[in-house]
């Protein structure tokens, strides 16, 4: 295990251990030892610590603490649970900060751990601690989680992927446990039971672990209860998966509250005999969260929710990791390994081994085609990565003839912006038709991003940061000498307004300034020519403050070759505006010496 998942048995069980133990403290524990320094942060019990608000108790990141979770294209933040945030943000403004710091300082690995409702606030931690620290220190983490509820949206998932952060994340979560399904549900279905389940919970209650409890109605109606939601959640996905286009779909979820909360890195589901089956595929892990727990019939039902209350994950770490170890690998790099639909297949190997491990989480043959689903999904998504990336040779060809047109036009004296915005000749024709093709090829990468259907990792990736960055670079001014030839601001607006400048230059402009770690709009030299043609089209007195702050960029994009020097031939446009500005604001003006003032 420790060579797939980068943590030993021993670290599990120590993790697991002082998870556990940590529910007795103040808020965490942290251990120092010879290999590792464990961080593991209790749990707490009240209503108001799973959810703050109605209905589900999400938030807007901060993206002071969190800046990389977001859909960095189209700049969509994440969602987290409120009140787990809240007790991190407590902790951190305490003493976790200052701990953390001196456990870096020895070197040693970090693992941030949690049980049930601790599990939230060492996810956060952790993802924290990667965002402030790992390009810095050095200094490798964990996180391990056991019974922990779900705590961030689809897009806080898609962050930890595109980071190549989800795999320090391992959430182990018993077969019937229903904390984790806890933030499935609506606070709304959940308030007349939760109490009274959550003291069943608490250490520090006089109702901890009763018995009573176990068979109690409000047990049976709360498991229901997140099931239901449950099957909700996971139903709506399937629907998705398998591309589902009935509009009676969208009209159900458009007034039926479904959780935002998805699973993020790896699962470990323990079956409750001794086997261990791990998943990293978010979309299988939603399925199995719903199917594993679901009674077989009716007379199940008070078994599976006296199951659903008490879970040892000690025991069970123990049971499974100090033994023969059976651990099956779900999504295993395995291109051929398909999931097997009926828990009586034939099947043999690998295939078998996965097969029995299905039929111990009592996974139904229509929980198996959501698998085979989510499968799927994923490497529908690895094909049209494939597909795309089979079109980089011809989008640097395209880059090419651009580069050359304009070379060709630095050497006649006339910036490209001016001379494609006048088009008198064949090159200028041909530069067009290269521009129209690269714009199809972006802008069929915008919408693809857009429905999902390229891997969480393809905006990271280097070398289409690198070719978005050159083809911005070169056709955005292209497409602005367009916008403007064709006079489009008379009818419709500036280029710069909203909805104008097209998603292709935007996305792009934002995978750049993520990857650099750049502050957000801090490489719009690539607007540079809007922002010239928007000003000279207004009064000197009404867009002063704009005029010497564009002055001051200039001087700074060409300092850094962000902008080509032909902006200061004789005859472009900005020159020539420049030139009508009033004296004394020349004179005066940074870039009076590229002027010959």
């Amino acid at each position: 295990m420790e060579e797939k998942l980068g943590v030993t048995e021993a670290q599990m069980i120590k993790a697991s251990s002082l998870a556990v133990r940590s529910h007795k403290s103040s808020g965490y524990i942290k251990e120092s030892g010879s290999e590792d320094t464990v961080f593991a942060f209790g749990g707490s019990w009240a209503d108001q610590d799973f959810y703050s608000h109605e209905p589900f108790g999400e938030i807007t990141i901060d993206p002071s603490l969190f800046p990389s979770l977001k859909s960095v294209g189209n700049n969509e933040p994440a969602k987290i649970n409120q009140a787990f945030f809240r007790r991190f943000q407590a902790l951190l403004l305490q003493t976790l900060q200052a701990e953390l710091e001196k456990a870096i300082k020895k070197a040693k690995p970090i693992i941030f751990t949690g049980h049930s409702s601790g599990g939230p606030v060492a996810i956060l931690a952790a993802v924290w601690y990667l965002e402030k620290y790992t390009r810095s220190s050095g200094v490798p983490c964990k996180c391990l989680t056991f019974g922990s509820p779900l705590v961030g949206d689809r897009i806080f998932t898609h962050a930890l992927n595109r980071e190549n952060w989800a795999r320090f994340f391992l959430h182990f979560v018993g077969r019937y446990d229903i904390v984790p399904r806890i933030t499935l549900a609506p606070y709304s279905s959940l308030k007349t039971e939760f109490g009274q389940i959550l003291d069943f919970f608490n250490p520090k209650s006089s109702n901890f672990h009763k018995s009573s409890i176990l068979i109690s109605q409000e047990a049976l109606t709360f498991f229901k209860t997140v099931l239901k939601n449950a099957s909700s959640v996971a139903s709506h996905a399937a629907c998705n998966l398998m591309g589902s286009t009935n509009s009676l779909l969208e009209i159900i979820s458009s007034f039926v509250e479904l959780s935002p909360y998805r699973p993020s890195g790896t699962f470990i589901f323990c079956t409750g005999n001794g086997k261990l089956v791990c998943v990293k595929n978010p979309n299988a892990v939603l399925q199995i969260l719903f199917y594993c727990c679901q009674p077989g019939d009716e007379s199940e039902v008070k078994d599976a929710t006296s199951r659903s209350l008490y879970m040892d994950y000690n025991k069970e770490l123990e049971d499974s990791l100090l033994g023969m170890q059976d651990v099956v690998y779900l999504d295993d790099d395995n291109d051929d390994m398909e999931i097997p639909l009926s828990a009586n297949s034939n099947a043999s190997g690998d295939t078998a081994s996965i097969n029995a491990a299905l039929k111990d989480l009592g996974l139904s043959t229509r929980a198996r085609l959501c698998l085979r689903a989510a499968q799927a999904f994923e490497k529908k998504k690895l094909e049209y990565q494939k597909t795309i990336d089979s079109k980089i040779p011809m989008i640097i060809k395209m880059h090419d003839v651009i580069a050359d047109y304009q070379k060709a036009c630095n050497d006649r004296k006339i910036g490209y912006y001016d001379a494609f915005k006048i088009q008198k000749g064949t090159p200028d024709f041909n530069a067009n038709v290269k521009r129209l093709e690269l714009a199809g090829i972006w802008d069929e990468i915008v919408e693809m991003l857009k429905r999902c259907e390229l891997p969480d990792g393809f905006e990271s990736r280097p070398e289409w940061v690198e070719l978005g960055t050159k083809f911005r670079k070169l056709v955005e001014p292209l497409d602005i000498a367009n916008y403007y030839r064709h006079s489009k601001d008379e009818d419709t607006g500036t280029y710069l307004r909203d909805g104008g400048r097209p998603k292709r230059y935007k996305y792009t402009q934002r995978w750049h300034e993520h990857a650099h770690r750049l502050n957000e709009g801090s490489s719009s030299e690539t607007i540079f020519w809007a922002k010239v043609e928007e000003l000279r089209r207004k009064p000197f007195d009404e867009v002063k403050a704009q005029i010497v702050g564009l002055e001051k960029q200039v001087r700074e994009w060409v300092q850094t070759e962000e902008l080509n020097n032909d902006v200061f031939l004789e005859k472009s446009t900005f020159v020539e505006w420049w030139k009508t500005l009033p004296q004394q604001h020349r004179s005066e003006s940074c870039l009076r010496l590229q002027f010959g003032h």
